[in-house]
């Protein structure tokens, strides 16, 4: 038994058992131990590692450490085991044999190898900058044995542990309900629906996190070309590594009212699984290839059946939900301790639903089109099997190339409408014929726009898309910017959008000069070097696109977990360096981005002499390129690479590259504009041409004095800025997420061998962001390519 990554401390030492305990405000000084520390960087490694077929063919069984550490992650693999806890390592000194045998600290593997294979496996491990070791081994009696500091402290037999303990019973009672209050309107009217909590706009909260990392997005959280309509499911290729394609995706969607379950436990749980499994249907897939698994939360339970009852009830609803559409929960989670001092947590199940699709046949959510009519897909009468028809004939349209757009309702159809219509700012004009229905709960139904009319019992016209930038549901109308305004200032002050810029005309940049210089020796298939540093997460992107640029890419790790490691790693990356033509840094948080900055440790990694020399040979003497995208660009800046071709110490006077004008990361889609084609990596592209770009940092704005800024622009150094819709530079920030000095995204070196850019150019591919449209390949690297071999 091989024990794989992070070392152990006494964080998450009774987290299990803590998270079934009532809590109170002692908690707060005495179980902070109880709280796992998490750690990033290294559960990347272990990703990295476990892609690899090499790796897994040698594991027979694998455990990660979540509740009871050692004593759960190993215990588990095998009925015969003698565990030696003086092997483990751990953060620091003082912790004893059992804090050692239960601490769930994060980001380790209990993996179980053959004899033979350990070696390999360990360093396989360690060629991933991972730490990897025995801890344990096999026994053929069935006993699991705890060995520390000379003593057994655990010797017990499988057959007690099988035995999960003794048999519980309890009584529960649920209790009746008035559902009088699931038939009545949620909303008065337009205006109170957008400003309401619950169909609040997160986008201030969804943007913290990346949206397009692994260039395998086919939907982006917010849709339309002006990224307004959420998306109501999250729809991603399957993963494959670099040089491999496909066309598989999966689409993964979720369902939860906490008002309903409050109501009444059992509708609620019967309308979460409906609730995501319809938003399956409304992104295009088939509900019959739906799986699902749940997730509940309830107070705690002591011995009082009423609040048992309320589990049971939401139990039976879920479980009749599944059997009506035939949808299987394939696993869940849950915690029947959600009381603190006198508050209790709401009744919640949370019902996920995931269900295979082609990308191609992802069915996004803004209007597309005024003009087109918009129907309500539901139950003709009451009943599932009325329900599963009407998501069938939408099944069918799809199929049919007649469907442009789907929602599941949730908040009412109102809120459908309005939602849809943020996208791409299309109106909509309901139908004079239609009764009061627009702000009734009514899970499982779809809205959804069509190119055709259509009849087909149990669906509905409602309406259509108009060119008016207006919403109007029987007289009660608004415009789209006024909902949305307040659909979006209901959670500014929490998850703010906006941040204090100035949104003054800023100069677009145009150089006309175009690349003049070339390698004296050409290559047909250049080799790009592209380093993983502790933290680096773009590297397979990266390595993808150069390769289907035509360029031959090889990943290299930066290993440092020992000053042996750092040594060699510099004296491999420098002679790699040598067969290489271009250098790629590719995006992530390089040592967590800390302390306080991006990118210090690959700039220490370059800085080294050896690694320098080699740099400067390649730039210097052998015509070579060299690019950096956002984490990489950071290190590009503080190097002086850019915008100074040179390996310089920096100072007050260079540029750099600071945090987002508005404090936190941000992840979209932003639209960039050719500044200049000087260098060779912009040499297919033309000045003014625009380029949609996916973006994901939290320290991307770009810093350098006017006096600076007018020599680069004049050089033709500027190659790329955030522009609008219509193609200007600009300091708004739904256009320019960090506050970029004169909107500046890409700088070049002199001689623009060397480029520097925070958008992830690489991350693009056929298929992907269908919700926001544009054009998004910027050919770098099919420039870079042919720049060796033209």
């Amino acid at each position: 038994i091989i024990l794989l990554g992070g070392r152990t401390g006494r964080d998450g030492i009774g987290g299990a058992t803590g998270s079934s305990k009532s809590h109170n405000m002692k908690s707060l000084t005495t179980m902070a131990s109880e709280v796992q520390k998490g750690n990033a960087p290294e559960e990347r490694k272990i990703q990295r590692l476990f892609r690899n077929p090499e790796v897994t063919r040698l594991i027979k069984r694998c455990n990660d450490f979540g509740a009871g550490g050692v004593s759960v992650a190993i215990g588990e693999l095998a009925p015969g085991l003698q565990i030696d806890l003086d092997a483990v390592r751990k953060k620091y000194d003082g912790l004893d044999g059992t804090e050692i045998a239960i601490s769930e600290s994060q980001e380790r593997m209990a993996v179980c190898v053959e004899a033979k294979d350990a070696d390999k496996f360990i360093a396989l491990a360690q060629s991933e900058n991972l730490e990897a070791y025995r801890v344990a081994v096999v026994t053929e009696e069935e006993r699991m044995v705890m060995h520390w500091k000379g003593q057994t402290i655990a010797n017990l037999s499988r057959a007690f542990l099988d035995t999960n303990g003794a048999v519980k019973h309890t009584q529960a009672h649920v209790t009746e309900k008035d559902l009088s209050v699931l038939s009545k309107a949620l909303y008065g009217n337009l205006r109170e629906m957008a400003a309401d909590l619950k169909t609040a706009s997160q986008r201030g909260l969804v943007e913290r996190f990346d949206a397009t990392i692994g260039a395998g997005s086919v939907t982006m959280p917010f849709g339309g070309k002006r990224q307004l309509t959420p998306a109501q499911s999250m729809a991603a290729v399957l993963p494959v590594l670099p040089g491999q394609e496909t066309d598989q995706a999966s689409v993964f969607a979720w369902g939860c009212d906490p008002d309903l379950l409050s109501t009444d436990p059992y509708s609620g749980a019967h309308a979460a699984i409906y609730n995501s499994v319809a938003k399956l249907v409304a992104a295009g897939c088939d509900y019959k290839l739906a799986y699902l698994t749940l997730q509940e939360f309830f107070e705690k339970l002591k011995n009082e059946p009423a609040r048992w009852g309320k589990p049971l009830a939401a139990l039976l609803g879920a479980l009749d939900a599944q059997l009506e559409l035939g949808a299987a929960a394939i696993g869940g989670k849950d915690s029947m301790s959600g009381t603190f001092l006198d508050l209790d947590v709401p009744p919640t199940l949370i019902s996920f639903a995931i269900a295979p699709i082609k990308k191609q046949d992802v069915i996004t959510s803004e209007f597309k089109e005024a003009g087109h009519p918009v129907y309500l897909f539901g139950a003709a009468e009451d009943g599932a099997e009325s329900l599963k028809k009407s998501w069938e004939a939408l099944h069918e349209l799809h199929k049919a190339g007649k469907v442009k757009a789907a929602w599941a309702v949730e908040r009412g159809i109102g809120e459908a409408v309005m939602k849809m219509s943020f996208g791409n700012n299309i109106g909509f004009k309901s139908e004079s014929n239609i009764g009061n229905i627009w702000h009734l709960g009514m899970y499982g139904h779809l809205v959804a726009e069509l190119t055709e009319d259509v009849s087909i019992p149990g669906v509905l016209k409602i309406g259509h898309t108009t060119e008016n930038d207006i919403i109007s549901l029987n007289g009660d109308a608004a415009t789209i910017e006024e909902l949305y305004k307040l659909n979006s200032d209901t959670l500014e002050d929490v998850y703010p959008v906006h941040a204090n810029e100035n949104i003054g005309e800023i100069k677009t940049f145009s150089f006309e000069g175009k690349c003049d210089i070339a390698p004296a020796n050409k290559v047909a298939k250049p080799k790009v070097l592209i380093p993983v540093f502790p933290g680096t997460n773009c590297e397979y992107d990266s390595a993808r696109a150069v390769e289907k640029a035509g360029a031959e890419a090889e990943i290299y790790v930066i290993r440092n977990l020992t000053a042996e490691d750092v040594a060699r790693s510099v004296e491999e990356f420098s002679a790699k360096v040598k067969t290489a033509q271009m250098i790629f840094i590719p995006g992530g948080f390089s040592g967590g981005d800390e302390p306080d900055g991006s990118a210090k440790f690959i700039t220490a990694f370059f800085r080294n002499p050896a690694v320098k020399e080699a740099v400067t040979d390649l730039l210097d003497n052998r015509d070579g390129l060299m690019c950096g995208i956002c984490n990489g660009f950071q290190a590009l800046i503080k190097l002086g690479l850019v915008p100074y071709g040179k390996i310089i110490d920096t100072d007050e006077n260079c540029p750099t590259l600071t945090f987002n004008n508005i404090s936190r990361h941000q992840s979209r889609i932003v639209h960039t504009r050719i500044a200049s084609t000087k260098s060779p990596w912009l040499s297919l592209m033309n000045v003014g041409d625009v380029v949609n770009v996916p973006i994901s940092h939290g320290e991307g704005k770009f810093l350098a004095s006017p006096e600076l800024i007018a020599q680069l622009a004049a050089n033709g150094q500027i190659a790329t800025q955030y522009v609008d819709l219509e193609g200007n530079a600009t300091a708004d920030i739904d256009f320019n997420p960090n506050g970029s000095l004169y909107a500046i995204e890409g700088i070049t070196s002199p001689d623009g061998r060397v480029f520097g850019k925070m958008g992830h150019s690489e991350r693009i591919g056929d298929g992907l962001y269908k919700n926001v449209p544009g054009e998004y390949d910027i050919q770098m690297f099919k420039a870079a390519v042919q720049y060796f071999n033209k």
